[in-house]
Formats: C-alpha cells, structure tokens, sequence
C-alpha cells in the first residue's frame, strides 16, 4: 500500500513513474536480466519480442502446444503462421526430438522459423540445455515464455534468462501479481529501448503527437508497479507455499494411479499448479470424474490446457508430434486427457487440502468399489 500511495502522492499515476522504474529493475535482477520492460500483459509481451525478432506476414514461428492460446496467439497479430511443437514426458514441456525434426524438415525446405517459443509450463523450465543448442544449430532465436514459471530455475539458471528473450506474468492467478501485468525481459538495451517505444503508441521524441510508426497501449501503470514491488517481497514465500501444496500433495496421493508432476533432478519448479496425471489404463477414473466430485463440495479443479493443436483454431496449422509412428496425435493430446489442475492457491489452509485429497481419494475408492478394478493402501 506504502508503494501505492507514492503513485498518488507524486501525482504518477500513469505508464510512468518511480514505481514502475524500480519494479523493471528489481524483476530484471531476480532473473539475472539486463533489462525488464513493465507491460499490461504477458501476452503483450510476447507480441513485442516477435516484433523485435522481426517476425512479419508469411513467416512461420515455432510455438509449444501444450500451453495456453496467450502464448501463441501474438503469431497472428503479426500475420504469421504457427508451427507446434509436441511435449516431452518429463517436463511436459518442448520435445527436444520435435525440434529437431521440426528443425531439420524447415532447413530443408529453406523455410526456417523466424523464432521459437518455449513454454515453462505450470512453473516447470523446459530443457533448455538440450533446446537452444538445436535452435543455435539453426540460427533461430528463443523467446522463453515464462510467464508461470517466476522463481523457477534449471540448474541453478533461473526461467526467464533463457533464449534471446524473456516473458512474465503478473496475471491475477500468476505466482506474484499486479491485478494485470507482465514484463519483457531482455539483455539487449536497445531492444528494450524499442519494445518501450512501440508500448507508448510509438510517439517520436518530437514537441508533439508525431508517428512514424504503429505502436500500441501496452505500458504499465505505476500504481501497478505499485503492486508488482510489494509483491516481489512475498516471491520466496509464495514459493515455498506452492511447494509446500505440491508435496503434500504428492505425498498423499502416491497409493493411487496417479502421478502429481514432479520437477526432475536438476530443475526447481514453482509448482504454479499442482497437476495430477492419471493414469487411464490402470483405473476407471477420469478427470471429469474428479473435477465433479471437488464441484460437488464447492472447490474447483480444471483440465489442464487444450493442446494447440486440438483447438478449432489451429486445426490447419503444422504440428510435429514428439513420436510420429507410436503417437502421432501427440503426447500432449495424452495428457490433455488425463490431467487435472488442483486447486494450488496459497491462501488454501492445510485443512482445506485435505478435503481436497480425501475427496479425489473417495474417487478412487468409489470405483474400487464399484468395478474392484484397483486397491487403495
């Protein structure tokens, strides 16, 4: 509130401002940045690094499929074409071997993406030591989208740092937020310069209104860096309580078929969502069956995202399936179908998440019961 009040007092209340100086600067460090550029959204975010990267009509970018329609959408407004790329089992994130294919079919056909973006999903960093050395290889840039995964790392490398870009976001339902925000992250001043330039409708340094190019709405207000800085001060113990979710999650639920997903060796997750993976062949349940269930008592649950390559929209655009002979729908079209975000805010009592697990339990007891099909310890 001290922060807010400072927007008021100094009469800054607009895309300018004390607050949203400090906010760029602060967030920039925590993700050993050079430059943090304050927007009104992720999504926003992700449009100005296609810009920077030059993407045009007609060009194809690369794009993880299982993620939300904010990351991918951006391609269009810039009048280009996606191309999906499939999920691997570990990360649930980018395939390196889709990449690759990806990749290789694109050089041969002299048809190179102007950039991939890669999706830290459910705060879980993709395998970027396996992914920028392809895009490397091919000359093609990286812009990370981690936008659910502030304070995740890999190898002591923190999301955010990866690729030629970075993207946050400070969504209300993000780790830390603004009500509304996200944030480019960058080491290139210049390129920040000009992401800042086009975030204030392009207006030229000039005495009045002059344009020489189309800019847009995009900056963020400083009574919302406002919020951003004092939320910065929680970003460790936000984290600490989403792990705290996930283990007690993942410690409750290990009698049932049924996987919590689970940063590997190496990585640290925020644990955005918790995500349960069922495991469809050796029981009954499904994910409608528990997210019902938790409706019933008034506690939602969600599927977890509808891969790109399933939804209406992009049904005529390329996807590379991580396995094209045993899997070509893709993996991500597996864990669509078996996936279901729990509830992982931070405000849930440690009561309140038992009834949540023994619920999801009585899922799996009602049909042990019902079919005798599996047994809970």
């Amino acid at each position: 509130m001290s922060y807010i009040e400072q927007a008021f007092s100094s009469n800054w209340i607009a895309p300018l401002g004390e607050n949203v100086d400090v906010f760029e600067a602060e967030t920039a460090a925590r993700v050993s940045r050079g430059h943090g550029v304050a927007l009104s959204a992720g999504t926003h975010a992700i449009h100005l690094a296609l810009k920077l990267l030059g993407v045009g009509a007609g060009d194809t970018v690369f794009c993880s499929a299982l993620t939300f329609a904010g990351s991918c959408n951006p391609i269009l407004y810039e009048r280009a074409r996606p191309v999906f790329i499939d999920c691997e089992e570990t990360t649930w994130n980018m395939a390196p071997a889709a990449l690759s294919a990806a990749l290789r079919q694109a050089a041969a056909a002299r048809r190179l993406p102007k950039a991939v973006i890669v999706v830290d999903l459910y705060g879980q960093s993709a395998d970027y030591d396996a992914l920028l050395p392809l895009c490397r290889e091919y000359g093609v840039p990286v812009i990370e989208d981690a936008a659910e995964a502030f304070g995740a790392e890999l190898r002591g490398r923190p999301c955010g740092s990866f690729g030629a870009l970075g993207v946050l976001s400070f969504n209300g339902n993000k780790i830390i937020t603004t009500s509304g925000g996200g944030m480019l992250l960058t080491d290139d001043g210049d390129m920040a310069g000009k992401a800042r330039f086009w975030a204030t409708q392009a207006r030229d340094p000039v005495p009045w209104y002059e344009h020489t190019e189309i800019g847009y709405n995009y900056r963020m207000s400083n009574i919302l860096a406002g919020i951003g800085r004092g939320q910065l001060l929680c970003l460790g113990e936000r984290l600490r309580q989403k792990k705290s979710i996930h283990d007690r999650y993942a410690a409750a639920l290990i009698g049932v078929p049924a996987a919590v997903l689970t940063a590997p060796p190496g990585y640290s997750s925020t644990y955005w969502l918790s995500v349960l993976r069922l495991d469809l062949a050796a029981s009954l349940v499904r994910p409608p069956d528990i997210i019902a269930a938790l409706a019933a008592r008034g506690i939602e649950a969600r599927r977890v995202w509808k891969p790109m390559q399933l939804q209406p929209v992009y049904a005529a655009c390329p996807f590379y399936p991580s396995d094209e002979q045993t899997e070509p729908a893709g993996i991500s079209a597996r864990l669509f179908a078996s996936g279901v975000c729990l509830p992982s805010d931070t405000k849930m009592t440690a009561a309140e998440q038992e009834e949540v697990i023994d619920i999801i339990l009585g899922c799996f007891r009602h049909f042990y019961q019902k079919y005798q099909k599996i047994s809970i310890e």
